[in-house]
C-alpha cells in the first residue's frame, strides 16, 4: 500500500499507508490527521482540505486538475503557494509512494 507523509505546520509528521484509489483527504480523515478539515467531504465545494505537495513531488502529482480546483483555491484558500492543491482531488496510485505533503497552519 502506497505510503503517505503529512506535515504539520509545526513540523510533526505522520506516515500512513493509503489504499490505491482513495484520496490524499481520505488517508488524513480516516486516520485523524489534524490540519484537514474537509467540510464538504472531498464534494469539491470548500478548500478545507488545502495541502502543500512537496516541492520533490510537484511535479508527478502536477497542478490542480480542473477549473473548479484552482477557483476553489483562489477563493477560499489561505495562503496559496505554487504547490497548492486540495487533497480531496489528488487520487493515490503507485506512482505516488512516498509522497509528502504539507499542511497550513489553519484552513480557514
Amino acid at each position: 500500500m502506497p505510503k503517505v507523509t503529512y506535515i504539520s505546520s509545526n513540523g510533526e509528521s505522520r506516515t500512513l499507508d493509503v489504499a490505491v484509489g482513495e484520496t490524499v483527504m481520505r488517508g488524513a480523515l480516516d486516520n485523524d490527521v489534524d490540519g484537514i478539515v474537509a467540510e464538504c467531504g472531498g464534494g469539491l465545494a470548500c478548500a478545507t482540505c488545502h495541502c502543500y505537495v512537496d516541492a520533490a513531488w510537484a511535479d508527478k502529482v502536477g497542478t490542480p486538475t480542473s477549473q473548479d480546483e484552482r477557483d476553489m483555491l483562489e477563493m477560499t484558500a489561505s495562503e496559496i503557494r505554487d504547490t497548492s492543491r486540495l487533497s480531496c482531488q489528488i487520487e493515490i496510485s503507485e506512482e505516488l509512494d512516498g509522497l509528502v505533503v504539507h499542511l497550513p497552519e489553519d484552513q480557514y
